[in-house]
């Protein structure tokens, strides 16, 4: 089992076909976001760790809009149906929760009704949250409740017909939602089991990490899996494969230095798992990251084997262009061999994140450039330039093709057509 660098770009906890945080080189939503701002009334130990639990399960994600307030909502969500657009949860009594109970909250995270017994679109997570104790759902409510009110109104989905009709979503919970809470498995210990109720409840780590049918949800038995987040244009892999990102041969503190700091010698995260990284999981306790790490490092591998060198598959010409442009703008950070200098600039041979079958993320980053979050563990991170305005077509796929296949990396080829196609991203 090899110990190659990986680059987790596109790995998330968003969004089952809903998640829209379409990162460009030059625009990374956080940095819009208003500094944190809670009441000012006494605090108590609920509410902080209504606080902290919020943060690992991304509240502030998905309910604030680039530059907007707090958890007021408005942030639209480009699913393949439509856009969503996610809800006002501060407690203002007109616009947001304001009048909610903590029965009512708890039956929103439990069962996926709102207050009025509405059911939600899966754009809320409530699969996974599904799984979230009473206690903590209590908590996450306290908290929300101690936030400033942000009068805002809500502003209505804008779905095409049929799905913007809500009772097709009783046939979408029948095949895709199984409630209750977690219950823990009395053949691991305690730390396993609390990493699986923070992996598979408020983390919904799956919801990115598992491929999604044409109606948007996915069963328990595929997940964590891998799949393209829909609408982003970037792959989350597979973290039970370890020709992609199963964790299954590294080291607990390789796995927990990923989780907080969003870059280690193993793996640096880009992409929506930047942004993962920035609003949640820096802000993981040891205790948590550590259990978090034990429960995905526990995941059964899947198709270990690393594929073959595939350079033989490539036209010499294509070969030749690859490495002129992978001289010329890539080796001063990654070498002329492409052993990189991690953590800082991870090494592209031997990189199973480059050999994926899928070359989206590794066209993405050429593209579009990348840059690791700023977390509490690593405020100055390093990030890559984009050169879409620099490389064509022709440039892009041959450079993307060389780093899969040079230096007996097992990838494929890219063609011109799969570079053009990801030229255009996704916009909010």
């Amino acid at each position: 089992m090899r110990r190659g660098t990986k680059i987790f770009a596109g790995l998330g906890l968003l969004g089952v076909a809903v998640l829209a945080a379409v990162l460009l080189a030059d625009y990374q939503p956080w940095k819009t976001l208003q500094p944190a701002v809670v009441a000012q009334a006494p605090r108590n130990d609920v509410i902080s760790r209504g606080e902290y639990l919020a943060r690992v399960g991304d509240c502030i994600a998905c309910h604030t809009a680039p530059g907007g307030r707090e958890f007021a909502g408005l942030r639209a969500m480009p699913t393949p149906f439509g856009n969503i657009f996610v809800p006002n949860i501060t407690p203002d009594d007109e616009t947001g929760i304001g009048t909610w109970s903590a029965d009512d909250f708890y039956k929103m995270m439990h069962t996926g009704r709102s207050k009025n017994g509405e059911v939600l679109y899966p754009a809320m997570p409530y699969a996974n949250y599904t799984k979230v104790t009473r206690a903590d759902s209590d908590a996450i409510y306290a908290y929300l409740m101690s936030v400033p009110p942000v009068k805002q109104a809500n502003r209505p989905h804008e779905l095409r017909f049929p799905f913007n009709n809500r009772e097709l979503l009783v046939g979408w919970r029948t095949l895709y939602f199984s409630q209750g809470e977690y219950q823990p498995d009395a053949s691991k210990d305690k730390e396993w089991n609390r990493g699986a109720y923070l992996v598979q409840g408020l983390g919904h780590c799956s919801m990115c990490h598992t491929a999604v049918s044409a109606l948007g949800g996915s069963r328990d038995q595929q997940a964590f899996s891998g799949g393209m987040i829909p609408n982003q244009n970037w792959y989350a892999p597979s973290l039970t494969s370890n020709r992609e990102a199963g964790l299954g041969d590294w080291e607990i503190h390789e796995i927990t230095d990923l989780l907080q700091a969003g870059a280690s010698k193993r793996a640096t995260t880009y992409g929506p798992m930047a942004e993962v990284t920035f609003h949640s999981l820096q802000y993981l306790n040891d205790e948590d990251a550590r259990a978090m790490a034990v429960y995905l490092k526990s995941l059964p591998p899947k198709d270990e084997a690393r594929a073959p060198p595939q350079a033989q598959l490539v036209a010499p010409a294509t070969m030749e262009l690859g490495r002129q442009v992978y001289t010329a703008q890539c080796a001063m950070c990654h070498g002329n061999e492409g052993k990189g200098f991690p953590p800082a600039f991870p090494p592209l041979a031997n990189n199973q994140s480059i050999e994926m079958a899928s070359p989206v993320n590794a066209v993405r980053m050429i593209l579009n450039g990348g840059y690791a979050p700023a977390t509490r563990r690593n405020p100055r991170p390093y990030g890559m330039p984009p050169f879409a305005h620099i490389l064509n077509d022709e440039q892009v796929a041959a450079v993307a093709t060389y780093v899969r296949v040079a230096w007996g990396n097992g990838g494929t080829p890219v063609s011109t057509a799969q570079a053009n196609a990801l030229r255009v991203v996704p916009q909010e």
